[in-house]
């Protein structure tokens, strides 16, 4: 009997990701239920019908609630959400950000955006992230 090989890695994305160019697709999110309303500014690098990746100057931590605004190029209309962070990746030697973040998307603000994300993850001119 042969030894089995792990694979090196494994995608357990339900949904397949696209790369997107980071800054041009701009990215405002919030904490859900946060009184103030301060928004955190960044962009977006890959996006899926699941989620996105991206990246923002502050860290957040690993199940908190947001909702995000998407402005996707070519999109037609920006695409708001509400999300959970998955995790966060930081540069320890870099104090003042930024920070990268996977959004899981767990609804959509308007029952316009879903069936909006799926045409643009379908128009074919974006690329397969790895």
């Amino acid at each position: 009997m042969s030894p089995t090989i792990a694979p090196a890695h494994v995608n357990r994305r339900q949904f397949e990701r696209f790369s997107l160019r980071p800054m041009y697709t701009a990215v405002s999110l919030r904490r859900r239920g946060e009184v103030s309303g301060r928004s955190l500014d960044g962009h977006a690098y890959d996006i899926g019908e699941g989620g996105v990746n991206i990246e923002i100057d502050e860290p957040l931590s690993p199940g908190e609630p947001v909702v995000i605004d998407l402005e996707l190029p070519g999109c037609g209309r920006r695409i708001q959400a509400q999300g959970s962070v998955v995790r966060c990746e930081e540069d320890p030697r870099d104090v003042l950000g930024p920070a990268r973040l996977a959004v899981r998307f767990e609804g959509f603000e308007d029952a316009r955006d879903l069936p909006a994300l799926r045409r643009y993850l379908g128009e074919g001119w974006l690329m397969r992230a790895a």
